[in-house]
């Protein structure tokens, strides 16, 4: 046993004996008391770390035990492979490799001598280099792609023509009191109109060599069908907020879409709660009934500090009960949308509103991928094209509100 393992023996045990000491003053406390001095808690707690650090370390010996076994059986394999006559490798030159090698694995750095520390590098074979592999990771590290959740919330419609037409309510009539004898005149002032959804074409081409394809330790064709559904669902979230309706969907605080403003903020850069309470209450009832706030995730750590004049937050935690209720803010609940923009001046940070009455999404052809080995094959390629057609429109303004900024 060396003085290291040695020295962590008896390291762990005293530090057992001491935690036991410990603790059955904490259980004397208990009964005496029915609490525990907070002082005696975080000792406690202190050399439990300590027995934790001496486990793993206790567990490290062990499968140092085991793989001490493994690597002579590998050196003595990797010997004999290097030894043989079309090798291209001195039986001196084996030797004293195999040696430098594995006395650094079994003693470290110190183990060696000033020249073989010099011998034993990764750069070159002669040297054991190729006793030192790399090893690949049959593993692809992607950054997180944000999607709106404008769909969850929309009212969704899927058609199978170029657009749809859907008609609304834009002014009503008044009714009007009369005596029982008394004139009745026509009650005029209801008009509608017709709102026009058109669809609108995404698309992502990708060349990807056969080669490629054939050697790769991935699926290649499975990786690009998934960032096609990312990258898709990333580029119609983004334009159902903010989109021009020009080759794509009109966003909702767009303003072609007439969404008006419930309240605009006396500072640029800040939004207090009273303003939000008033933001709340500029949407008419029967919308407010089953509005929502949307805002990306900045301004939603701003919104969780705000307390209203009793001194008490406006955001409010759920439960999980029965009915699994979701966080709220003022009673309603919020979803987070990264395509919102910030806090900042001329800005409209935050959307309220009824959006299933509100927003229309309309679905025409759902992701396609067209696999097209032809076209690029003289130059070693395989072509992937995807598309979609999908559009969005407002289709009743006064379902939303937007809050902005000075």
């Amino acid at each position: 046993m060396t003085d290291e393992v040695k020295t962590a023996v008896d390291a762990m045990a005293g530090a057992f004996e001491e935690f036991k000491k410990v603790n059955d003053e904490r259980l004397k406390q208990i009964e005496e008391k029915g609490s525990v001095d907070p002082i005696l808690e975080g000792k406690l707690a202190a050399i439990e770390k300590d027995l934790d650090k001496f486990e793993d370390f206790n567990q490290k010996l062990v499968a140092q035990s085991k793989s001490a076994e493994q690597l002579s059986e590998k050196l003595n394999s990797i010997e004999a492979m290097m030894k043989r006559p079309n090798a291209g490798v001195e039986s001196k030159q084996v030797d004293d490799s195999i040696r430098i090698w594995e006395t650094f694995l079994r003693k470290g750095k110190e183990g060696l001598d000033e020249v073989e520390q010099k011998a034993l590098v990764v750069g070159t074979a002669a040297t054991a280099g190729n006793l030192a592999p790399a090893e690949y990771v049959e593993e692809l590290i992607k950054v997180i792609t944000e999607i709106s959740p404008v769909r969850s919330v929309a009212r969704v419609r899927q058609t199978s023509n170029k657009e749809i037409e859907v008609p609304s309510k834009t002014a009503s009539f008044a009714a009007a009191w009369t005596a029982e004898a008394g004139t009745r005149s026509e009650t005029t002032g209801y008009t509608t109109s017709l709102n026009t959804i058109p669809t609108h074409e995404l698309y992502a081409l990708v060349d990807i060599s056969s080669a490629l394809l054939e050697d790769s330790v991935f699926d290649l064709e499975a990786e690009m069908n998934l960032e096609f559904a990312e990258q898709f669902a990333k580029a119609e979230g983004a334009a159902f907020i903010s989109g021009n309706g020009t080759n794509k969907p009109t966003g909702i605080t767009d303003s072609a879409s007439a969404v008006a403003s419930g309240v605009t903020c006396a500072s640029a850069t800040a939004i207090t709660a009273d303003e939000m309470v008033e933001f709340v209450h500029s949407l008419k009832a029967d919308y407010a009934r089953n509005a929502s706030f949307m805002m990306n995730r900045t301004t939603l750590g701003a919104i969780r500090k705000l307390k209203d004049t009793a001194g008490q937050y406006i955001f409010q935690t759920g439960f999980s009960g029965q009915a699994g209720l979701p966080n709220t803010i003022l009673g309603h609940p919020y979803v987070e949308a990264p395509d919102v923009a910030d806090i900042a001046t001329g800005t409209k940070p935050i959307i309220f509103g009824d959006f299933r009455r509100g927003y229309m999404i309309v679905d025409r052809v759902s992701l396609s991928v067209l696999r097209d080995p032809y076209s690029q094959a003289s130059t070693g390629n395989v072509r992937y094209l995807a598309r979609r057609r999908v559009g969005g429109e407002v289709v009743l303004a006064e379902a939303m509100k937007l809050l902005e900024m000075a």
